[in-house]
């Protein structure tokens, strides 16, 4: 009977690991998705108004310019999230702590930066949930 709680409990840990994973993933390949497409339409906010003037000092774009370009690396950074969760959730944390960097530059904005640290955080739990499935 004690082998039969083990493997039910191994089989439940097991379970348990492909829910987080599949979750995390399916959110880090859906949301840069939706919000990259977004930096074309501008439907869910404007989003220069989170854009530091920094950034486009150091490349000398307009704001929205710069936004399309953003919008294409978040597509790309779902999409490898989809294709080989293990890189593109490293992709998606470097690409978090760049936002978590210009919303600290920008005044007013620290909550959204938490934020980011928080989804920061989730997409290096996918990670390493992706190098214990060594997907």
């Amino acid at each position: 009977m004690a082998t039969h709680t083990v493997n039910t409990a191994a089989e439940r840990s097991v379970q348990l690991h492909h829910q987080a994973f599949f979750v995390l993933r399916t959110i880090f390949t859906v949301a840069p998705i939706v919000f990259g497409l977004d930096k074309f339409t501008n439907l869910l906010t404007d989003w220069t108004h989170y854009l530091a003037p920094l950034a486009t000092d150091i490349i000398p774009v307009s704001p929205q310019v710069f936004m399309y370009a953003v919008g294409v690396v978040e597509i790309i950074a779902g999409i490898l999230v989809a294709l080989r969760p293990k890189i593109g959730s490293l992709v998606v944390c470097l690409w978090l702590l760049g936002i978590i960097v210009n919303l600290i530059i920008l005044p007013g904005f620290f909550d959204v930066a938490l934020r980011d640290f928080g989804l920061l955080v989730a997409a290096f739990a996918l990670n390493r949930l992706a190098l214990a499935r060594d997907v």
